[in-house]
């Protein structure tokens, strides 16, 4: 029998043999440079979670819409229109009623030294303007109103420095806390930065446990963790840069490290795994390293262009949240990648076979059957399935749709307080005046008038209070109820020939009601240019952008994974497979995001509050990131059944053993990442926890159900003409074709006998089972090296 393919050789030259090169000959120069650069990282990054944003309501609207134009016009006019500080006191003292005369002279003090704060304008309260929409229905609350003046990050330090310490809590006879649009978002920010320290407790020490079964060395097992140290911090200086130009999500933080760490280990995986494979072939470590990045170095450049280019689909969406965290996953995912080229290469050069030390394969030997005996499961698990094939397929796709099916009857909102633990200040504040204030001063649609006359203002605010779901509207001609005039001139409502109109609905503002209403207020005739602000216009306006970018953003993920898979397999049928079994991959995580966190199953288990919406642009994260992580799997997959079917020619037997080659690898790359995911998952934050637990759910679903069943009954029924390609794209594949040993093989080199495969060994060609390859013999007759199970 032949050798096996990649012991002929990566053909020398290019990119990484310099990289071997200079790796091997320079590694403790290569590792000095990175602890340089690593602390610089670590200097800059230090301060990057202060300059994050936590969202609100900006991080999700489009800055071109009409409810974008309206709030500029309303901040820059009206400072003090839009409160986003409330301030819940309750009367804990007298007659426990806040018009006792002792509570009113302490509200109307505390309302005045509200207002004397820096940077607190628009303050009123129920003591100083007698309004019955700041008095609880019961008498016992009332509510403080204000607005803390400049950007997110300037209004959040004026909350923590100037606020939060004079008037939270007892306030003489009087009970205070502290809610509002700018707390709610506080809180999120610390109950992140809290949950994050968590999500690496409880992940880092399942991911090394995982990792020193998979490589089977204690000190093999802490590299894929080095570098993903190096692809955290590296992120967060870049992130620290970009801050300077352009907002960024404070959840960038929980991407940059759940990638960091995934795409880290499975790089570092695919690396650490043939490095020591080729050690134990014979080759010394320079020889080994160059094998190495010639081979596995180029899976890793392969993935980290499909999650990057993934990603980067993100940015054809003018929301700051999806942009920022564009930014942040393909910088993580650049980094790991060179950390995995550059940093790791130089590492392995200076460990040597040290890197086998503190051996646990040694223990495991023993038990040498049993890996043989989990790498023939694969094998027999694939021969079933492609036996079977029709059926197979028939019923995981009919088990896969009927999972996704919860997802048809999705309701996309906005974030809010619920977002919060049930516990949190201004989660308590915003419920109490949900339920005893009529209408919610946080929750109204602002209308902006200009060049409008009294008499045209007057008739408008009159027809905006007679729409189904307005409670009442506040204007500069008075206020009106039902159509009609019901109080005083508000003057304070003018800017020049600029006017606003404050309508209060008696809906909840975040509901299907919420945003009817904001639809009728936007198409009610004025002989004057009119715009609409508020929470629920925003939502509206969000989610007509992710409608106009969403097939925009397909189109390009769907367009680069048909590129790339098509020059790393040379067929035109596999792509479009592979793109097709990864969309049905999310279906799934998208069916459970809606069963779950839209209609509330579970939510007492998960500890979370059902809102009955999912965060309009959450789900478009989650396809970008979940599409972009399965490509991985099936990279490694198709390589491995491409590279076997040149060598074996048998199409179906190719299928096998490259499932059963690679299936442990795979199916081990998948549980550590799902851990990364799980504890991101364990977030208090409602989305967060989304993120987390779907994204785990569609990577398990994709690397045990896909890749095991799906897969293989696909190409048993496609059978030989999976790997067609019309002339022209097989010459073009030929000369341009990616391929771990280079460009794809051209035939006449094949016939000669002189050029390697088109697909040289993949980096995972021993599954963690550790299962012997048929192909019996290495390299120059030596015996191939399996898993765990090393000839020395």
């Amino acid at each position: 029998m032949p050798a096996h393919p990649s012991r002929t050789g990566p053909p020398r030259g290019g990119l990484f043999t310099s990289l071997a090169r200079v790796t091997g000959s320079r590694p403790r120069l290569v590792l000095g440079l990175t602890l340089l650069l690593l602390a610089g990282a670590v200097f800059l990054g230090s301060g990057v979670a202060d300059r994050l944003r936590s969202g609100g309501s900006g991080g999700v609207v489009d800055p071109a819409s009409e409810s974008s134009y309206a709030a500029g016009v309303l901040e820059r006019e009206f400072p003090g229109a839009r409160p986003n500080l409330v301030l819940l006191a309750e009367a804990a003292g007298g007659s426990g009623n806040v018009d006792d005369p002792a509570i009113s002279r302490q509200g109307e003090e505390l309302t005045a030294r509200l207002a004397a704060v820096p940077g607190v304008t628009g303050v009123s309260s129920y003591w100083s303007t007698g309004s019955a929409a700041l008095r609880s229905g019961d008498g016992r609350e009332a509510l403080i109103v204000a607005r803390i003046d400049g950007d997110e990050l300037a209004a959040e330090r004026t909350l923590e420095e100037r606020v939060m310490p004079g008037f939270d809590g007892r306030q003489g006879d009087m009970a205070v806390r502290i809610g509002g649009s700018i707390a709610v978002q506080h809180e999120q920010q610390t109950f992140i930065a809290e949950d994050l320290i968590r999500a690496e407790m409880i992940a880092l020490p399942i991911t090394l446990l995982i990792l020193m079964v998979v490589f089977g060395s204690a000190v093999a097992a802490f590299l894929p963790l080095g570098v993903g140290v190096i692809a955290i911090l590296g992120t967060n200086a870049v992130l620290w840069i970009i801050t300077q130009f352009t907002d960024v999500s404070v959840f960038a933080t929980n991407l940059t490290i759940a990638l960091g760490l995934g795409l880290s280990i499975d790089y570092a995986l695919l690396i650490v795994r043939r490095y020591r494979e080729e050690l134990d072939g014979g080759k010394d470590s320079r020889a080994a390293l160059d094998t190495t990045l010639n081979t596995a170095g180029r899976t890793v450049l392969f993935s980290a262009a499909t999650v990057a280019v993934c990603l980067a689909a993100m940015t054809v969406f003018p929301l700051y949240f999806l942009r920022s965290l564009a930014y942040a996953g393909i910088s993580v995912v650049v980094l790991a990648a060179v950390a995995a080229l550059v940093v790791l290469p130089a590492v392995l050069t200076v460990l040597g076979r040290r890197i086998d030390s503190l051996d646990l394969r040694k223990l495991m030997r023993r038990r040498g059957s049993r890996r043989t005996a989990a790498g023939e499961g694969w094998a027999r698990l694939a021969r079933w399935v492609m036996r079977r094939a029709p059926l197979v397929a028939g019923g995981t796709l009919a088990v896969l749709l009927l999972l996704g099916a919860p997802f048809l009857n999705v309701d996309f909102g906005t974030a809010d307080y619920r977002q919060l633990p049930g516990t949190a200040e201004s989660r308590v504040v915003q419920e109490h005046v949900r339920d005893g204030f009529q209408g919610s001063p946080t929750g109204t649609i602002e209308v902006v008038a200009e060049r409008a006359g009294p008499a045209e203002l007057s008739g408008y605010a009159e027809r905006l209070s007679a729409l189904p779901g307005v409670l009442r509207v506040d204007g500069p001609a008075g206020r009106y109820t039902d159509g009609a005039a019901a109080g005083p001139a508000q003057p304070a409502r003018v800017s020049g020939d600029i006017a606003y109109l404050t309508v209060v609905p008696s809906v909840e503002a975040v509901s299907a009601e919420g945003k009817e209403l904001v639809r009728d207020v936007r198409a009610v005739d004025a002989p004057f240019r009119t715009s609409a602000a508020g929470i629920t216009a925003g939502l509206i306006d969000s989610q007509a952008a992710i409608g106009r970018g969403l097939p925009w953003a397909v189109g390009i993920i769907v367009l680069a994974t048909l590129v790339l898979v098509f020059l790393l397999t040379g067929s035109v049928l596999v792509p479009v497979q592979a793109v097709l079994l990864n969309a049905l991959s999310l279906t799934a995580m998208l069916g459970a995001v809606v069963w779950v966190f839209q209609d509330g199953n579970l939510s007492g288990l998960l500890g979370f509050t059902p809102t009955g919406s999912i965060e309009t642009a959450l789900p478009v994260l989650m396809f970008c990131l979940a599409f972009g992580l399965s490509m991985d799997y099936g990279v490694f997959l198709l390589s491995r059944i491409k590279e076997e079917k040149e060598r074996l020619t048998d199409h179906r037997e190719a299928v096998v053993e490259g499932i059963r080659s690679t299936g442990g690898v795979i199916t081990a790359a998948a549980v550590v990442l799902a851990v990364v995911m799980v504890g991101l998952g364990a977030s208090r934050i409602t989305n967060t926890k989304m993120l987390g637990l779907g994204v785990a759910l569609a990577i398990l679903m994709d690397a045990m159900v896909i890749r095991t069943l799906l897969v293989p009954a696909v190409l048993s029924l496609t059978g030989r003409a999976t790997w067609w390609a019309p002339g022209p794209l097989r010459r073009f594949h030929a000369r341009f074709g990616i391929s771990e040993g280079g460009p794809a093989e051209r035939p006449e080199a094949k016939e000669a006998g002189t050029g390697a495969s088109p697909l040289a060994e993949s980096p995972v060609a021993d599954a963690a089972s550790g299962a012997e390859s048929p192909a019996g013999a290495g390299h120059e007759g030596r015996p191939r090296a399996t898993a765990g199970a090393e000839t020395r």
